[in-house]
């Protein structure tokens, strides 16, 4: 906006084209009665374009790695951000879906390490179809994708907390147990620098965990 209120401030500004064709006006005609003054149109433009340069700087910048909370759990886990994939992954063992009041529940473990031996249960949002690697593939079983029950959970990075879609799969063959996806990150604002590693810093969220201290 203040780009908007220098242009209506600077006297004799001109535009004698705003895009090819129909607005490109010989500089007699735009002084003619009736024309729309070059600055009044300068003003509009910029009034226009204001909420796309203001979403523009709405945007984050975070590093191929980022350290995430997961409130509802008292946890933070290293995570990899990847724009290559479209979901976010949870690493999770003994995955098991059931019925609560007639409606679809999981009910997990977390794959991180020995300490998360508590059944973790939560809503069963949907079932997400990932589609299998070469080598995942088992000619037998006739299936190109691999079913992932899917929860939602509340991610804190940097100091931004979003309510998250994640499916559940076993991660601990990777390094990193939660991978953020395109969709994820969009929810963040997020604008991903892979030269950089956690850049946001610690999260700015409370975890259950330390509110309990």
């Amino acid at each position: 906006m203040l780009e908007c209120a220098a242009i209506y401030a600077t006297p004799g500004v001109r535009l004698d084209v705003l895009h090819p064709g129909s607005l490109f006006r010989p500089p007699s005609r735009l002084d003619q009665p009736g024309f729309m003054s070059t600055k009044t149109r300068l003003l509009l433009l910029c009034l226009v374009s204001a909420p796309f340069w203001a979403q523009a700087d709405e945007k984050t910048i975070y590093g191929l790695n980022e350290h995430v909370a997961l409130p509802d759990f008292g946890l933070e886990v290293p995570a990899k951000l990847d724009t290559g994939a479209q979901t976010a992954s949870l690493s999770a063992r003994d995955i098991e879906r059931f019925k609560r009041n007639g409606k679809n529940w999981v009910r997990f473990y977390l794959a991180i390490d020995e300490a998360h031996d508590r059944p973790i249960e939560l809503p069963l949002q949907r079932i997400s179809k990932i589609k299998r690697r070469a080598g995942d593939f088992d000619p037998e079983e006739e299936k190109t994708y691999t079913p992932r029950p899917v929860v939602e959970l509340n991610l804190c990075m940097g100091k931004a907390k979003r309510s998250i879609e994640v499916n559940l799969t076993d991660r601990s063959a990777f390094q990193y147990p939660l991978l953020i996806g395109s969709e994820a990150l969009a929810r963040f604002g997020a604008l991903v620098d892979p030269s950089l590693k956690y850049a946001a810093g610690k999260p700015g969220c409370i975890i259950e965990s330390d509110a309990d201290e």
